[in-house]
């Protein structure tokens, strides 16, 4: 099995105008789709926010640089990972919430850069990276900031009266809404109640498409076309109980209606399956109860090491 990389902020800095030594502030507001407020490389395009090692800084202290937080232009300073080493496309989650997805390493210094002409020395092109936001929130020195891919997510709607178009059924756009806090909807698809169909279906996400978490949603019930966890647990290897049991505690702080539900989750190879009610409002309570949990499952199932 795997590690999963977690470090410290140790510095939060911004600056009003590109090309100058930034300044720490200790804590800022992380903007969706646009990096730090109030600083100047934050926009609409894949280098909102810039991240830098505090060994990389100290380098440049070892060889006589005065050198600072800041001072190479980068927004967050971080102490306990090897930012240049990371793969683009990996996200950092910071404390609570914020997440940013790495979109570049390094970058090319031109000949005109201020900061080179003010500190004599750039080392950004090599060992900054770069990163976009995917949630906002708040940033301050001390967060701790976890290295983790994005969630590869597929979504399976089952629902009889949905895939024979009497009704526009909205529970996955529910779902999927919910994962963009973890990752991203690869595969969708809509189906009736029909027990093969189901058992092709969850097979082919998990063995073909190879997603990280497959979301069922509809068939969970005591109705007699209720087929969705007997045909989780014909595909699964090992069952995950706690998951169910997590959703049934929280349903039933709402409706005693909530024992009801038959709904059961397990893997199948690398993939984690979940089956989730088919009423829009059940599923968002069902996910509120279990979606923190999900990335750290993945990583523990899918054994994600970085080197």
């Amino acid at each position: 099995m795997g590690h999963i990389i977690e470090g410290i902020v140790t510095a939060v800095c911004i600056s009003r105008e590109k090309g100058t030594v930034k300044h720490d502030v200790g804590k800022a507001k992380v903007i969706d789709g646009y990096g730090l407020e109030n600083d100047a490389h934050g926009g609409p395009w894949h280098r909102q926010i810039s991240l830098l090692s505090e060994g990389s800084i100290q380098k440049m202290v070892d060889i006589g640089l005065d050198a600072f937080p800041g001072i190479f232009a980068e927004n967050i300073t971080v102490r306990g990972i090897d930012l240049p080493k990371l793969p683009i496309g990996v996200w950092l989650r910071i404390g609570e919430k914020v997440i940013l997805e790495v979109t570049q390493i390094g970058k090319e210094c031109h000949s005109g850069c201020a900061i080179l002409k003010q500190v004599g020395k750039c080392i950004m092109p090599k060992e900054g990276i770069f990163t976009k936001v995917i949630r906002g929130g708040e940033v301050k020195q001390g967060d701790i900031i976890r290295v983790g891919f994005p969630v590869r997510c597929g979504i399976l709607v089952i629902s009889d009266r949905g895939y024979s178009g009497e009704r526009v059924d909205t529970s996955g756009d529910v779902i999927e809404d919910a994962i963009k806090s973890i990752g991203r909807v690869t595969d969708r698809e809509l189906i009736p109640d029909d027990y093969d169909k189901i058992v092709n279906e969850l097979k082919r996400m998990a063995d073909i498409v190879d997603v990280d978490l497959i979301l069922t949603t509809g068939g969970t019930g005591l109705g007699p076309r209720d087929v969705t966890p007997e045909a989780t647990i014909e595909v699964s290897e090992k069952l995950v109980p706690g998951i169910p049991h997590a959703m049934l505690q929280s349903g039933l702080g709402k409706t005693p209606h909530a024992m009801l539900s038959r709904a059961t989750a397990g893997l199948r190879g690398g993939t984690l399956i979940i089956n989730l009610p088919g009423n829009p409002k059940a599923v968002k309570e069902g996910l509120d109860s279990i979606l923190h949990a999900l990335p750290h499952a993945v990583e523990i199932i899918r054994g994600w090491e970085y080197q």
